[in-house]
């Protein structure tokens, strides 16, 4: 068994851990956009994502791998139970299609080398590519960020945490429409699937990262 990961040092390490940035896009956090339309309370998430801006910037500053995750929900894409869970709450499926508005990302912008993972599920981890480029990379952990708390990044959490991912969860860079139910989240990712922590718990080991070894240093530092 290789050494395990204990401390959030270990685990945010540049060197091995990769920030994904999942679905912040105009329908889930512009305040035009499809979830504020169905009535929803996004100001958690409009709070949160300047947050989420600069951490972003203070994770390339410490080369850390970023790879954002963007929800297509054509319904060529969705299965029938997709499709009857939403009809069973009576919404349709008009949100982040392929090209509009609504799919792209708010107030966060991929850089040329930072890859994009299309999902049509919670989970970024179904059917796409998400899981090779990790293992091609070399990450053991994966630092999640994003929206919702309680759905698609708690999805995507427990689905890293099964294929053996270090799971780090920013407390203060990800939102739901519920202070209540992003508590209960993170409690249940403490006790079963990971780490929580903040985002500047988490830069505070990288500045350290770079103190020591210089802003270029070893390996991605």
């Amino acid at each position: 068994m290789e050494d395990v990961l204990t401390t959030l040092e270990q685990k945010v390490n540049p060197e091995h851990a990769a920030v994904l940035v999942i679905d912040i896009q105009n329908d889930f956090c512009h305040e035009d956009g499809y979830l504020r339309k169905l009535g929803l309370d996004i100001s958690a998430t409009q709070s949160m994502v300047p947050r989420l801006v600069q951490f972003l910037d203070e994770a390339r500053k410490a080369n850390v791998k970023i790879i954002f995750v963007q929800g297509i929900y054509n319904n060529r894409y969705l299965s029938g139970p997709f499709v009857e869970k939403d009809r069973k709450h009576g919404l349709n499926n008009e949100r982040c299609l392929e090209g509009s508005w609504g799919a792209e990302f708010y107030k966060v912008t991929p850089l040329a080398t930072e890859p994009v993972i299309r999902k049509h599920r919670y989970s970024a981890f179904v059917r796409t590519e998400l899981d090779q480029i990790l293992q091609e990379a070399g990450i053991k952990t994966l630092i999640l960020t994003g929206v919702t708390t309680n759905v698609c990044v708690e999805s995507t959490a427990r689905d890293g945490f099964m294929r053996d991912y270090y799971i780090v969860f920013l407390s203060d860079c990800t939102a739901t429409f519920s202070q209540e139910v992003h508590e209960t989240t993170l409690g249940n990712i403490t006790r079963h699937f990971g780490t929580v922590a903040t985002s500047s718990e988490t830069l505070g080991v990288w500045h350290g990262y770079q103190g020591r070894y210089g802003q270029t240093g070893t390996g991605r530092l």
